[in-house]
């Protein structure tokens, strides 16, 4: 072999090793951008309530879970305000691509957009992913209330229906929606006293200023756990395990009041198939986890299936049964 032969063959090595760097280097970029790569990056689980609350509990727990599942992380961006509106609207006008997800229910796709001017469609701004589960209302009381019954409140306020007051944390909020509701089935009057958000309207209730609130359990199961209020009743089908002792409204004779908070995920509308179908089988995954139940059941909600078609179900059916509640009540926004 000539000189000149020997430094081409030498030269010409690492320049095909450079070559076959740089087809790699090309290829990589490509492989990473293939279809079907969800997820990729963290997902935004956009909760539309304050840091700390039971829905935020909520929303991290299913986030993480949900991440696990998935195999990337979450991350939980609280964006209370305006009813849970806002938060909502963020998600609704949120790139559909299944990185950015609502942590809604009741507030933002039933209560709210009936009473506030929304700036999105709750039936049509939004993909369905999967209820995560419910939430009964708890009649409660102050542990040295004198109310011992739901009797001795409803025989009160056919006495003096001024005398009687029950708080919620605003007007149009589940609270209010919830007592409204059970007063129209049981034929009775009561005043309302609207608080503006927070624990106010807990913090009267204990101090004795307002004698009953129709919450949830979510809410409820927290205090009554610390002793600091007394349940009344359930609004649940069955006695819930956690207070075998506290009637339902139907064995007190209200079998009509049907009302209860639930939780779901939603993405926003025209979020690709494949990317919906992965998030509620992650979903439905995660719900089933034993950690995951118990978790959900210390905050009294019953678990969902995460199926995306019984959610898109439900949907037009609340929001019509809501608003039809909120016009007999003639309940009006703060």
């Amino acid at each position: 072999m000539s000189i000149q032969q020997h430094a081409k063959h030498i030269t010409r090595r690492p320049l095909l090793a450079a070559l076959a760097g740089m087809a790699l280097a090309g290829a990589m970029p490509l492989a990473q951008a293939q279809p079907g790569a969800f997820p990729s990056k963290p997902i935004t689980m956009v909760v539309p309530y304050p840091a700390g609350g039971a829905n935020d509990m909520l929303g991290r727990l299913i986030g993480q879970k949900m991440g696990d599942a998935l195999g990337t992380a979450t991350v939980v961006d609280n964006k209370p305000g305006a009813g849970a509106l806002l938060g909502a609207g963020i998600v609704a006008r949120a790139p559909a691509d299944g990185y950015t997800l609502l942590v809604g229910g009741l507030a933002t796709h039933a209560a709210s957009p009936n009473l506030l001017k929304a700036d999105y469609d709750p039936l049509k701004d939004f993909e369905p992913i999967g209820m995560i589960g419910s939430a009964p209302i708890v009649v409660i009381t102050a542990t040295d209330s004198p109310y011992k019954t739901l009797k001795e409140v409803v025989d009160a306020a056919r006495k003096d229906p001024q005398a009687i007051m029950y708080g919620s944390s605003g007007n149009g909020s589940p609270l209010h929606l919830a007592g409204e509701l059970f007063l129209s089935i049981a034929k009775v009057n009561m005043t309302h006293i609207p608080y503006k958000g927070g624990n106010a309207h807990i913090i009267d209730l204990i101090g004795g200023r307002v004698p009953v609130i129709f919450d949830t359990a979510t809410n409820s199961m927290p205090l009554l756990r610390g002793g600091k209020v007394r349940a009344l009743a359930v609004g649940s089908a069955k006695r819930l395990p956690d207070l075998p002792d506290v009637p339902t409204l139907a064995e007190l004779g209200y079998p009509q009041f049907e009302f209860s908070a639930w939780y779901a995920l939603f993405a926003p509308a025209k979020t690709p198939a494949d990317v919906s179908a992965k998030l509620s089988a992650a979903l439905a995954k995660t719900l089933k986890l034993p950690e995951v139940a118990a978790k959900l059941g210390e905050l009294g909600v019953s678990v969902g299936t995460g199926n995306a078609n019984e959610l898109r179900a439900f949907l037009p059916n609340e929001y019509q049964r809501v608003g039809n509640l909120i016009k007999t009540a003639k309940i009006k926004a703060d």
